[in-house]
């Protein structure tokens, strides 16, 4: 795989990582919402206990999620550093080829 592709990919994986993080937030902020409105005058035991250790799950997943997605946001950005020169030339390659080709 040439650099301009692997940068690409990782940027792509960034995207997903950034996705994925959003998506586990929501999750805690639903989680955390039936949490109130059961403590709000339901106070059903089952979802008590059954909530509280999923937010707890969830929450230690946000925090491996961001973990990963700050650790691989810093390989992509060395990695762009290192190969700035290759992915410039491969862009403005893709942007000057004739359309046959591309």
């Amino acid at each position: 795989m040439d650099k301009a592709k692997k940068f690409e990919l990782m940027n792509k994986i960034v995207r997903e990582l950034e996705d994925l993080q959003n998506s586990q937030t929501a999750l805690m902020a639903k989680i955390g919402q039936i949490e109130v409105d059961n403590m709000n005058g339901l106070n059903d035991k089952y979802l008590e206990t059954n909530l509280g250790d999923m937010h707890s799950k969830i929450a230690e997943n946000v925090d491996a999620v961001t973990e990963i997605f700050a650790h691989f946001e810093r390989q992509r950005d060395e990695y762009g550093e290192k190969n700035a020169a290759a992915i410039e030339a491969a862009a403005i390659e893709a942007a000057t080829a004739p359309e046959a080709t591309k």
